[in-house]
């Protein structure tokens, strides 16, 4: 009896997801919980392993199609000796090389296209003339070349392995048809060097633009401003910073001074730490802080907890370690949610102020910036001290203009004498 390969839970709130990539191919061996297929959703991407040892029979959801949680993406056959009895359909061997002048005569769009298994290597081979080893691609893939008429061995793979996804094929056939209207359009077109590509957005860029506005729409969005002097934490991070890490193995940034600072105001002010539900307000009794990693997918916002009762250590290490896993696209859908404040870093690109917009259905965010040498009036003179300006962002549904101001004054003491976040002063 076969055996369902199904969309398992994706966490809080995730509801479905996008087929990224088949790792395997319909035929392909399998062991128990074994990468089959990656699995896109509005957070992360997870692989989805195989949940018995046996054979790929069937894969029902093509790249790129929208999943939702409980959806059976593909079959195994889990009696290994059934398979090799009655192996799944194999498709016909590529024929001897032909010339161009052979293949000339044969349309894409003549070759019959029902299920994606319809079309099988020979006939890729005939339509496109191409000599790349189809048999690594998915049917959906094959599919979609054989429909477009397109060379694979002319479209930039972007998959694992080297894998051609459906993606590649849509960008490459958009690339092909904005140039062909192009040069139709006007003859010294043909060349001009192309000036738009047209890529589908990832689900994860997706669920960014859609939580964006979301926050714009739906809150009360207010920025209030004011700099702090980082000369106390500069000089305390030179004296202690080679102790620090020879110590507890990661290094002193200034990520843990914001953390613990924040942690202290929001103790005072306990509407920035809050949030509304409907009629209500929820007010946290956890200091849960989202910090946000910028990724080549976009920005992430994965949460460190209970920052109230970690030290700079924890805190630092913390960073380091879902800052990674960020990178490698390996963050966890329950690592990203929960959060009840944030904070954001525009500084280590260069910004010296921006106004950071909400992560719902958190009613507060942080910005930090560069940290830059300004001439400041210090009793009576004008020195030069290493100043940051700092930026919050709030719902002045619930957060007052005066709560959010002395909020963001408590932080600034807070990092201007960082001896009171070691006292919890």
């Amino acid at each position: 009896m076969a055996i369902d390969i199904v969309v398992p839970a994706l966490g809080e709130s995730i509801s479905e997801g996008t087929i990224a990539v088949w790792l395997k191919k319909e035929g392909d061996s399998l062991s128990v919980d074994e990468p089959v297929v990656e699995l896109e959703t509005d957070k992360a991407t997870v692989e989805i392993g195989a949940p018995a040892a046996g054979v790929l029979t069937e894969i029902l959801a093509a790249e790129g199609e929208d999943v939702e949680v409980g959806a059976v993406l593909g079959r195994i056959d889990p009696n290994p000796s059934a398979a090799i009895s009655a192996p799944v359909q194999s498709e016909p061997a590529a024929p001897p090389a032909q010339s161009r002048g052979d293949r000339e005569g044969i349309q894409p769009d003549a070759i019959p296209i029902g299920d994606a298994d319809s079309v099988g290597l020979a006939d890729l081979l005939l339509a496109t003339g191409s000599d790349v080893d189809l048999s690594r691609l998915g049917p959906a893939v094959r599919k979609r070349i054989a429909e477009l008429g397109v060379d694979p061995a002319q479209v930039e793979a972007t998959g694992r392995d080297g894998r051609l996804t459906l993606d590649d094929i849509e960008r490459f056939a958009a690339i092909a048809t904005a140039a062909a209207v192009s040069e139709a359009a006007t003859a010294p077109a043909a060349s001009r060097p192309q000036r738009e590509e047209r890529v589908r957005m990832t689900r994860m860029r997706r669920t960014i633009a859609a939580r964006l506005k979301q926050a714009q729409n739906t809150a009360a969005i207010l920025t209030t401003f004011n700099e702090a002097d980082m000369g106390a934490v500069k000089e305390l991070r030179a004296r202690h910073r080679d102790d620090f890490e020879k110590r507890h193995g990661v290094k002193l940034g200034f990520t843990a001074f914001f953390a613990k600072a924040c942690v202290a105001a929001l103790k005072e002010f306990r509407n920035v730490n809050a949030q509304i539900d409907g009629n209500e307000i929820v007010y946290q009794q956890a200091y849960d802080i989202g910090m946000a990693v910028s990724t080549d997918d976009g920005l992430v916002v994965p949460v460190i907890r209970d920052c109230d009762g970690k030290s700079f250590a924890d805190i630092e290490r913390n960073l380091a370690e879902l800052a990674t896993k960020a990178r490698e696209g390996s963050l966890s859908a329950a690592e990203m949610e929960g959060g009840t404040f944030s904070i954001t870093n525009g500084g280590v690109f260069g910004s010296l102020q921006s106004t950071p917009i909400l992560n719902p259905p958190q009613s507060a965010i942080l910005g930090l910036h560069k940290i830059q040498d300004r001439p400041m009036a210090v009793g009576g003179e004008v020195v030069i001290r290493p100043m940051m300006y700092l930026a919050l962002s709030y719902d002045h549904r619930l957060i007052d203009g005066r709560d959010a101001v002395r909020f963001l004054v408590k932080v600034k003491d807070g990092v201007e004498n960082p001896e009171r976040l070691l006292l919890d002063l």
